[in-house]
């Protein structure tokens, strides 16, 4: 009896139906795997202070409300602070999408029209995210009435 001869997983025999473009991706792959690693450690340091000064340190879920928000975007840090967790975790999320649409979708143009919507989503939910960090007013005028709390400045 024979024995039968087990070739390596790597070896590279790639049955034609799963091919892919013969292109190198060069580093990027790479790169994309380093990012979710750095990303996600961060990420993790972002939302325990952030769950901490909403949820432990303030008056739990009772104290989130418009006035707890104005007075923590009152501040630059704070602001830096959410749009540094929503860039890293839109970020973070597209990536591993990316990976899981690469992994199954096995057709070049589902591949690639469910890659564009991932995109397009991506930018409309980063740039909207922005804007609302960065014109966010914490004391507004409402019918010509000055709302005025005690984070506002008074003038």
């Amino acid at each position: 009896m024979a024995v039968p001869i087990i070739e390596s997983p790597r070896s590279g025999r790639v049955a034609p139906e799963y091919s892919r473009t013969s292109s190198s991706r060069g580093n990027f792959e790479m790169i994309a795997w380093l990012f979710m690693r750095l990303s996600g450690a961060i990420l993790v340091v972002l939302i325990f202070v952030h769950l901490w000064t909403s949820m432990v340190a303030g008056d739990g879920i009772n104290g989130v409300d418009f006035g707890f928000v104005a007075g923590k975007w009152a501040s630059p840090i704070w602001q830096i602070w959410d749009l540094t967790m929503l860039w890293l975790a839109m970020l973070h999320g597209t990536n591993g999408v990316r990976v899981i649409i690469n992994d199954y979708a096995e057709k070049n143009s589902t591949r690639m029209g469910l890659k564009a919507v991932l995109y397009a989503s991506t930018v409309v939910i980063v740039i909207l995210g922005t804007l609302v960090i960065f014109t966010f007013d914490p004391c507004p005028v409402i019918d010509g009435v000055a709302h005025v709390a005690e984070y506002c400045p008074t003038s």
